[in-house]
């Protein structure tokens, strides 16, 4: 029964698999967490762009009579 334990603790194979697996796991997840935070920088920005050109569109104000 020790040897078998023995034997257990000293096979690595698979190990390299797992390892590579993580890292995949753990760059997926920085991806979706900068394309999150990407998306809302890009989002307010192009807020600010719309609302830059929904004043463009209207006349200036008149001048004030009687002046």
């Amino acid at each position: 029964m020790s040897n078998l334990i023995a034997r257990f603790v000293k096979d690595e194979s698979g190990a390299t698999a797992i390892e590579y697996g993580l890292i995949a796991a753990l760059i997926a997840l920085a991806i979706m967490v900068g394309a999150g935070s990407l998306g809302s920088a890009l989002n307010a920005k192009f807020d600010d762009i719309a609302d830059t050109l929904e004043g463009a569109g209207t006349p200036p104000a008149a001048p004030p009579s009687g002046s």
